[in-house]
Order: C-alpha cells, then structure tokens, then sequence
C-alpha cells in the first residue's frame, strides 16, 4: 500500500523520514537480527541522513548498501558516498565493515555489479530483499540512475547494473527487481 505524507518543510521531511528508517531498523533487528537498507544519491537525503544519525538505532546490526553511485574519483562531491560520509557516518556509530560502497573504482564496471549483487544476496538473501531502499526523484523523473530512456531500465536478470552515460558519468545502479523486493520503498522529494 502506499501512504503519503506531505510536510510542512524540508526539516520535517528529513525528521520524518529519519522516524520511519529509526523504527523500521529497531523492528527489522528484533524480528531478523539485522536491518539491510539502501540510500540514494541527491541533496534530498542529506539533511535526513544527518538526522539519522541522532536517531537510536541498533548501530552494530545495521547493513548500509548504496542505491547508485556515479563513476567519480573517492571523495568527489559527485559521489554519493562522499555525502553520506559526511551526512550520516561522521556522526553516527555504523561499524565501517557495514559499509558497502558501490565499486565504482575499477576498470570493469559490469564484473563491479555483479560482485555487488553478490555481496547483496550475502547479506539480504537469494532474491536479495533489502528492509528499506530510499528513493529520491530527479527533475527528469529518474529514481535511482535508472534513466528514461536507458537500456537498463530492461534489466531483470541482474541485482545491479552499469548505466549508460548520463549528465557526464556512467553509473552502477540497483535494478527494479531489487527495488521492488524491498519491505519498503521510502521515496523523499521535496519543493513544489
């Protein structure tokens, strides 16, 4: 089913869906023994993540995987990990080992995928079914770096795929089927 809540501004939209990932974590560890979620790229989540990180969450149980991530070197403002550093794991105790980054580094992008697929299925299952995958929306109308138009939005048959070009960049991103497996879907957008 799906609800919507529309907030007064993009503080209560961050703290709202602080709550939400706070308390699904806290009933993901008490009925499985871990909480696997995954974060998207875009300012959206930066003020959540950040408010995440005052949240009482299960810290030690907590599996952090990405959505996408842009092919840029580590550290670029054009990777989604480096907000995420920034936002949410300089403030909060999530063991780095429970960090699962999307290999964006090597030559190889689609053995790159696939070994993340691999690392999802280890940690969330065979199909891999994450607690809760957060989900921004671009200007274009793309969630995740799946992109109109892009032949990855046909992949079925792979947990992560490398995308074509776009604003510049290659991407390696998760495919619907992952998406649409998880518990939940928290999409955030904010602004007219």
């Amino acid at each position: 089913s799906v609800q919507i809540e529309i907030l007064d501004d993009d503080d209560a939209v961050a703290c709202r869906a602080a709550a939400v990932i706070a308390a699904d974590a806290r009933a993901a560890v008490a009925a499985r023994g871990r909480f696997c979620f995954a974060v998207s790229g875009g300012r959206t989540p930066w003020a959540m993540l950040r408010a995440l990180a005052g949240e009482d969450l299960p810290w030690a149980a907590v599996q952090l995987f990405q959505v996408d991530e842009r092919v840029a070197p580590a550290g670029h403002p054009d990777r989604n990990l480096t907000h995420i550093g920034e936002s949410l794991l300089a403030h909060a105790p999530l063991p780095a080992a429970q960090v699962h980054a999307l290999p964006v580094k090597g030559e190889d992008l689609a053995a790159a995928a696939r070994a993340y697929g691999a690392l999802l299925r280890t940690h969330c299952g065979t199909p891999p079914v994450l607690d809760l995958v957060h989900l921004g929306l671009g200007a274009d109308g793309h969630t995740a770096s799946l992109v109109p138009g892009d032949p990855v939005l046909d992949v079925t048959d792979a947990e992560v795929a490398v995308t074509a070009p776009y604003q510049g960049r290659q991407r390696l991103t998760l495919t619907y089927p992952v998406l649409n497996q998880a518990r939940r879907v928290l999409w955030l957008a904010t602004g007219a």
